[in-house]
């Protein structure tokens, strides 16, 4: 018997992936060559001969890479933006161009403004069509439209996360009908707001009539023989099986796979910055924190000047704050307190109407000028521009140390500290008088190590100058 029919998915033909692929290189094929089509249409240039021939031949091409860097991989069907890899395949493809422009000496008529015009305008379409596909998707979507009918075999709790992943993180590629379990009696007529579609003698008629594709086995693994039992079964049919893990696993996993020995395996955690992401980290603090140095020499001075005025004592304050792995670092500041008031451990958070506060030093906090001197951290290697904020030892939010209030503070350690950070961006700085702001702080930062990028990076330093000056929480 079954409990309750097949909704209104659609199930779209295996060929329509093809044809879709197929339309989609000949898209990317014809806004590769487009801005050179326009430039043929306004500029007067020779309409045959080799420039016209190449436009055929850079179609082409410029798919081909896109296929090599993995442009037409399943992500395509995924909600993912992916403009950067394809910023990375078209600039790959483009530059072929303007190797045979400038290396070959060829299309001498075309200056660098044409260039620059057609990457770019590309790079927009590019773009654009993304965005219209996943406008696409979204709508086809809405109409109970997916590439897979699915349904999650076993009403067991395994299969209601399974069910409940889907629903979080549902793209065109997958739509689940509902259940199949064999133990109807004994199960509610709905699981995680799903209906219960009947026992494994009605998958079979569903997989027959072509209105399910994929089944997605949610068994519990030490039920070994019955699972063997049902694959042997269902790899008679015209269905995708697909043995779904234990989805206990991906609590403590980021959900990628590596393989140990040939052994598949979660990778639960990593190094944040891998191959060549620290080179390019260490190149890019190397080359913002010289240029911010020159920069700012003038402004330091005057700030080193007006501190001696102000009061005696040290121009910089240099104290112990953690950095990478947990590391002790000496961090420098313009000195902001009456030096016979310093506080090397903060062991005392600054607050609104601080008596150590100098009068230059409340006006060097307020702005953030105090920093500049971690400019020196970062480019002698202890910090970078960009990273979760270096605290000091004796930290407290609260009244409670921050690795005591936040069990994953010291996950922030993994990368080194930075001027600025994604946290402070988001109006997470200054004094930690509550749990919350601590706990936050910290979710940010993770946030940042598992997303970092030198575009991120870039990104949160243009976003810096106007967060620093909204913010008054900074005392």
């Amino acid at each position: 018997m079954r409990v309750q029919s097949v909704g209104t998915l659609e199930y779209a033909h295996p060929s329509f992936v093809d044809y879709f692929l197929a339309s989609i290189r000949l898209i990317h094929a014809l806004t590769a060559i487009l801005p050179g089509l326009l430039l043929l249409a306004f500029m007067e240039l020779p309409t045959s001969g080799p420039f016209s021939a190449f436009l055929g031949f850079f179609a082409v091409l410029s798919v081909i890479i896109f296929q090599t860097v993995g442009i037409y991989s399943e992500e395509v069907f995924s909600t993912l933006l992916r403009f950067r890899v394809m910023f990375v395949a078209w600039a790959a493809a483009f530059s072929f161009l303007v190797f045979m422009h400038q290396g070959m000496g060829m299309f001498g008529y075309l200056e660098a403004k044409h260039l620059a015009f057609w990457f770019l305008t590309s790079t927009i379409l590019f773009g654009a069509e993304r965005l219209a596909m996943l406008a696409l998707f979204r709508r086809l979507m809405a109409r109970g439209m997916f590439l897979q009918n699915a349904v999650i075999l076993g009403g067991t709790d395994n299969g209601v996360r399974v069910a409940e992943y889907l629903q979080n993180h549902r793209d065109i590629r997958t739509g689940v009908l509902g259940f199949i379990d064999d133990r109807l009696e004994r199960l509610p007529k709905e699981l995680a707001n799903l209906p219960l579609l009947g026992n494994t003698r009605d998958l079979e008629q569903m997989i027959r009539e072509e209105k399910v594709t994929q089944v997605l086995v949610a068994l519990p693994w030490f039920a070994d023989s019955r699972i063997g039992q049902l694959i042997a079964e269902l790899r008679k049919l015209p269905v995708n099986v697909l043995l779904v893990p234990d989805m206990v696993a991906f609590r403590h996993a980021d959900k990628r796979i590596t393989e140990v020995g040939g052994l598949p395996t979660l990778i639960a955690s990593d190094l944040p910055l891998r191959g060549w992401s620290p080179m390019f980290k260490r190149l890019e603090d190397i080359v913002i924190s010289s240029i911010a140095l020159l920069a700012a020499a003038p402004v330091m001075l005057a700030i080193a000047l007006a501190i001696k005025l102000d009061s005696p004592g040290p121009v910089l304050f240099k104290q112990k704050r953690y950095g990478y792995n947990n590391r002790l670092i000496e961090v420098f500041k313009f000195r902001s307190m009456y030096h016979e008031k310093s506080d090397a451990n903060a062991d005392r958070q600054t607050t609104r109407g601080d008596d150590r506060i100098t009068r230059v030093g409340r006006f060097i906090r307020k702005t953030s000028l105090d920093e500049l001197p971690q400019l020196l951290n970062v480019f002698l290697g202890s910090m970078s521009m960009v990273g979760p904020r270096p605290h000091a030892t004796a930290t407290k939010a609260a009244g409670v140390l921050f690795e005591d209030a936040v069990a994953e503070y010291s996950a922030r350690h993994r990368v080194k500290p930075g001027i600025t950070g994604w946290a402070q961006i988001n109006g997470y700085r200054g004094e930690t008088d509550t749990l919350e702001k601590i706990e936050k702080r910290v979710e940010f930062d993770l946030d940042y190590i598992e997303r970092w990028s030198v575009w991120f990076d870039l990104y949160i330093l243009v976003r810096t100058p106007p967060a620093l000056l909204l913010n008054k929480d900074v005392y």
